[in-house]
Parts: C-alpha cells; sequence; structure tokens
C-alpha cells in the first residue's frame, strides 16, 4: 500500500476513517472460516490489508473505490465477518473495506412491503426495525446476529424459515452496487421486469468480485397470525425425506422442515431420542385457519409415511437454541477439527448422497462424528447440512484432516450429481470445486465476466473464481 493512495483516501472520506493501526488490521485479518482461526492458534502468521477503509455512505464507497481501480489496488469488502467459506483473505498490497459503520435504515415502506438498508447493517437490527411495525423479513440465517445485510446478498444466503419465504434471492427486491471503476448502479426497481437479465443475480453471490452492495432492498411479508410446531419419527433418513417430498408436493409449506439422522437426535435432542430413529420437526406460520388445516394434513402425510408423532416441545427446543454456535478454539483446545457442509440435491439422489458422503467421513482417520440434517426443502429436493468432528493428537494433523473431509462430501454429492454449495457461498475453500456444480463452460463464463465487470482485477482478488 502506497502513501500517496494512503493520504488520497484519507482526503477523499477523512482521515479519522483510514487506518493502519496494527489493532485495526489485525482484527479484520479473516472471517469466520475454521481454517483461518486454525492457523491462526496454530501459531502461524496470517497477513494484514495494508489499510482499513470505514466509508459511510455510497458517495464514499465511490470514492474509495475509484481511487482504488486508478492505482490498480486490490479492494476487499467487509460487512460483519460472518462468512466461514475463506471469502476474506487481505493482503498488504489492499484496502479492506470495513462498511460496518455504513448501517442506516433507508426506509420502510408498510404499504409496498419494501424496506431498504444500507450494507452494512446488522441483520438481526434489520429484522427488529421491520418487527417494530409488524413485519418481518423473514430471513433468518442462524448468524442473524453476526452478519450484514449485504453479506446476505453477496454470499446467496438461507435462512432457517427458507421452505416457505425463500432464500435471500426470492427476498430481494432491487441492490445499490458500486462497480469496479465506482460508477453506480441500482438493478431492479419493480416486482418484477422482463427487461433483459436479472442483473442483480451479477452480485448476488459474486462475494465481492463484481463490484461492492452498498445499500439493499428487501421485499417484507407481514407478522404471521399464529405459530405452530409438530415434529414425527422417522425410522430411516429415506423415509422422512419421502415424507418431506410429498409434503411440499402436496403445496404444504411449513417455513422450517428439518430432518436430523439418529446421531444428531441423540447429540442435539438427547431428550427425544427414540432408538435409531431421526427426527422431523417443523413449524408452521400464517392466518389461523390455514395453520390449523396444514397441521391436519401435514400429520396425515407424516402418518402415511410411516412416520410416528413426536413431541413438539423438540422444536421448540431447536428454536431456542438454534443461533448458538461453539467457538473454533475451543474446539482447537479440546483437540477437536470440525466442520459443517451443505449441499443439495434432487429426490431421487439425496438418499444416496447422505449414505456415501456419511460412510466416507467415517473413514478419515480420527473422526468421530459424521452426521447430517435437512433444513431446506423445495418441490423438486432438498439440502443437507453434514457435520464432521475429528479428535487429532497431533494438531499438525487437523487441517488436512479438515481438507480431506471436505474433499470427501464434495465428492460423494458430485457423484450423485447434486450440486456442492447450497447456502454458505463459494469462497476460497470451494473455489476447486466450484466447475463441479457450473461446467467448464460455466467457470469460463463467469471469468469473462469477471474481466468485463473488472478488467483491473482489484475486486476481492483470489476469491470464489477458479483460477485459470
Amino acid at each position: 500500500m502506497t502513501q500517496t493512495l494512503t493520504a488520497a483516501l484519507a482526503e477523499a472520506i477523512g482521515a479519522e476513517r483510514v487506518t493502519s493501526d496494527p489493532d485495526a488490521l489485525a482484527a479484520r485479518r479473516y472471517d469466520q472460516w475454521a481454517v483461518s482461526h486454525l492457523r491462526d492458534w496454530r501459531g502461524q502468521p496470517l497477513p494484514t490489508a495494508g489499510c482499513v477503509v470505514r466509508p459511510r455512505s455510497t458517495a464514499e464507497v465511490q470514492k474509495v473505490v475509484a481511487l482504488a481501480n486508478a492505482a490498480g489496488t486490490a479492494v476487499i469488502p467487509f460487512g460483519l465477518g460472518s462468512g466461514v467459506c475463506g471469502g476474506i483473505s487481505p493482503t498488504p498490497d489492499a484496502i479492506l473495506l470495513d462498511l460496518s459503520e455504513f448501517n442506516g435504515v433507508r426506509s420502510i415502506d408498510e404499504t409496498n412491503l419494501l424496506a431498504s438498508f444500507d450494507a452494512g447493517k446488522n441483520g438481526l437490527e434489520a429484522e427488529e426495525a421491520v418487527a417494530a411495525r409488524g413485519l418481518t423479513i423473514g430471513h433468518w440465517p442462524q448468524s442473524i446476529a453476526i452478519s450484514s445485510v449485504g453479506g446476505w446478498v453477496s454470499t446467496r444466503a438461507s435462512g432457517q424459515f427458507s421452505t416457505a419465504y425463500g432464500n435471500i434471492e426470492d427476498i430481494v427486491y432491487s441492490l445499490e452496487v458500486v462497480l469496479p471503476n465506482g460508477e453506480l448502479v441500482t438493478l431492479g426497481k419493480a416486482p418484477r421486469a422482463a427487461a433483459g437479465p436479472d442483473l442483480r443475480h451479477l452480485v448476488m453471490g459474486a462475494e465481492g468480485t463484481m463490484g461492492v452492495i452498498t445499500g439493499v432492498t428487501l421485499a417484507l411479508r407481514r407478522k404471521p397470525e399464529r405459530q405452530a410446531l409438530s415434529a414425527f419419527y422417522a425410522p430411516s433418513m429415506e423415509a422422512g425425506f419421502e415424507a418431506q417430498r410429498q409434503i411440499v408436493q402436496a403445496d404444504w409449506r411449513p417455513p422450517v422442515m428439518r430432518q436430523y439422522d439418529a446421531r444428531e437426535v441423540r447429540r442435539m435432542f438427547r431428550d427425544y431420542a427414540r432408538d435409531d430413529q431421526s427426527l422431523l420437526i417443523m413449524v408452521h406460520e400464517g392466518p389461523a385457519a390455514r395453520v390449523e388445516v396444514e397441521l391436519a394434513e401435514v400429520a396425515s402425510i407424516a402418518q402415511a409415511a410411516g412416520l410416528s408423532p413426536a413431541d413438539p416441545a423438540a422444536c421448540a427446543g431447536w428454536l431456542e437454541r438454534r443461533n448458538h454456535v461453539p467457538a473454533w478454539r475451543e474446539m482447537f483446545e479440546r483437540g477437536f477439527v470440525a466442520d459443517t457442509v451443505e449441499i443439495s440435491g434432487g429426490w431421487t439422489t439425496i438418499g444416496r448422497i447422505y449414505d456415501d458422503a456419511v460412510t466416507s467421513l467415517n473413514g478419515v482417520p480420527g473422526v468421530i462424528n459424521a452426521s447430517a440434517h435437512s433444513s431446506h426443502v423445495y418441490r423438486t429436493g432438498l439440502n443437507l447440512y453434514f457435520s464432521f468432528a475429528a479428535a487429532l493428537q497431533d494438531t499438525a494433523q487437523m487441517e488436512p484432516t479438515y481438507f480431506e473431509c471436505w474433499r470427501r462430501v464434495m465428492e460423494a454429492t458430485a457423484r450423485h450429481g447434486g450440486g456442492v454449495a447450497h447456502h454458505h457461498g463459494a469462497g476460497r475453500l470451494r473455489k476447486p470445486y466450484l466447475a463441479w456444480d457450473l461446467g467448464e463452460g460455466g467457470v469460463e463464463l463467469l471469468r469473462t465476466l469477471k474481466r468485463a465487470v473488472d478488467p483491473r482485477g482489484i475486486m476481492n482478488p483470489g476469491n470464489l473464481i477458479p483460477d485459470a
């Protein structure tokens, strides 16, 4: 980072918001990716950015990006640092663009059911702002309290209530984006458009490689009249999958549908474990009359599919603790390395993916847990969320074991035609596997778009897009 550029940035947005303070740089060395924390815990030096810049307006973001583009200097957008796939990996010649202070509520429109936020707005604060008006965004990622609305869009996030309310791409109304040359565009202006390709998708899931998201307008819902819970035991994962298929294909849409295998039931629902059965929990929301009908119809479908009723209190317990995430370092100190891997597949393949991945994970030396649950359901298939944990006395084996576990889940998913990334994004972790979803032609198209939008390659270089 040149002193000339640092001085120009300070002049553009104020010296108090441009810093090379070692503590500020160190605090933004990485996101929540387990491997970054593991390397730091083991004492491996991790590089920091050349400077941290904290804009508070779209105009200031434009100034920063334009200066960086003119200098050919990398820009790394940083929301609240909740990513788990290594999307943040700064270098000394890069600007880390910290959007956490760019966090206002721009507007809440109760008639059109729209809310606009600065991209750095904390997700839980955004939800609380609309909740005060009797509304909801309906987007509840596990990271809601530590993630930003811009980060949701940048990683194509899913929320825990997605089966009825959709993923972030179903909730986004419009986006304000600063392009790599500093120009500003607004993408989306009506409930739907046929004005060419939907350019919002150029930045949704791009993880900072195509520009900087500065503003997000989301479509809202009114708070549901009633919420109810249900739970069922399934004699096998396949039986539970089949019940879920019948429920959603009959057009019932419980916002939450989550099925845990027997291992996870014993670990997470200890008081409700029954033999080796899996557990399906559901949350039902909406008009009271519809909820009543849905409860009865879902119970009927579940019974016909061979499931038996479980105590709905299991679902209530999940609602209470659903956002608790243990700290990585606590695990490392205890001799464990662990992670979760979310994938998706069609109804005819998801059972084979589950069996193959769990069997393969159990073959990794040191693995003491290989399990999964489903968490997002569609008419055409569902998501699986694999968990693995390995106990290793030799800390030097933690990182290679981690990557071996990931490789095995990715390969098992690809063998059966599944999608290797569902809602955590790709980052640097999934970059080697991106062609398995996009195909080589798709990856080359992505590179072509990157070159066209960001010809100097300044936006979050090294992230997401496989090297040529």
